[in-house]
Parts: C-alpha cells; structure tokens; sequence
C-alpha cells in the first residue's frame, strides 16, 4: 500500500509543483517539463505497482448494475477528454473537459471497486482533479470559451469514443479484470 500512496503523491506533487513553487519551476527552463513528466511517469508506476500489489481489504460491495453506469461514465470521461471540446457544439462552454473527464473516470472506478486500494487509488485521483480544476481557477479566473464547432464533430468524435472504449476494455481485460457486464 506504501507504493500505491508514494505514487499518488509523485502524481500529485508533480502537477501541482508549477502551483506551489513558480519560482523553483521557472527557474528549470525546459528541463523541467521533463522533470515533471518523469514524476508523472514513475508516479504512475508506483500506483500501478503499489495497486496491483496491495492486499484485498473490502470495504463495500458493488451492485452489479454498477458496471453499467461504470461503463457509461467511462464513455463520457473518454468523449471529454477527446478533442470534442475544443472541435465540436456540446462541450465547448466546459472550461476543464479533460479534468472533468478524468474526474468521472475516477467516480466510474469508484463505483465498481469497493476495496480499500481502489478508494485509496481512485479516491486520491479524483480529489486531485477536483483540486486542479480549483487551482486553476484560482490562478486563472478569467476565462472564455473558443470558438464553438460542429455537431457533426461531436458525433464523429463520439463513434471514436465508443471504439476507444471498446479497445480499453479489451486490453483491460487482457490485463486485469473483466470490463464488461457478463
């Protein structure tokens, strides 16, 4: 478990570091994007490792209805975090579709993991975009949408987003658990 929370505080310091220490963050130039992109690399492996590694401690158990609305946030998290946004109609008045995205995508594994990892893991991932979406907003307040798309961009980017799903829950079930209701 030890792994799985040094994990979530390297994925956490590393994207909150421009936040908290500008001036340390300014002073790296370009090297620090690499910086930080290797404390987001090795954090995601710590919580992959500390994850897959962490004793099964149940703490609730999931209604098995729970892999439907599991699926269909995941769908929504994807479409969010697609360039539908920026390109298409129905997103653009978003400020943080990616954030909110990821977001749903935490609360969908949220509702079908009901062990004590899960929540550490999951739990951490979605306070941590609830605060970054606060941070920002904080730093940047003002804002204004760009300029809006089409539907047909929404619709094109939503078929990507059914077959993307698709593709991960395939290669999550060749790694891990089943995706998909039986």
């Amino acid at each position: 478990m030890l792994l799985l929370v040094l994990g979530l505080a390297l994925w956490w310091g590393a994207h909150f570091f421009k936040r908290i220490a500008p001036a340390q963050r300014a002073a790296m130039g370009d090297g620090g994007k690499g910086a930080v992109a290797g404390g987001i690399a090795i954090g995601i492996v710590f919580m992959i490792f500390g994850y897959r590694s962490a004793e099964v401690v149940p703490v609730w158990y999931p209604l098995a209805v729970m892999v439907h609305i599991n699926n269909l946030l995941v769908l929504v998290a994807i479409y969010m975090m697609s360039p539908a946004p920026k390109k298409g109609a129905l997103l653009n008045g978003v400020r943080h579709p990616m954030l909110t995205g990821f977001a749903l995508w935490a609360l969908a594994h949220l509702l079908v993991n009901g062990e004590l990892a899960a929540i550490i893991l999951f739990g951490g991932l979605l306070v941590w975009a609830l605060l970054e979406m606060a941070v920002i907003n904080r730093a940047e307040p003002e804002w204004s949408p760009g300029p809006k798309g089409t539907l047909a961009k929404d619709a094109m980017f939503l078929v990507g987003s059914v077959v993307l799903v698709a593709v991960i829950g395939y290669i999550h079930a060749w790694l891990g658990p089943w995706p998909f209701a039986s």
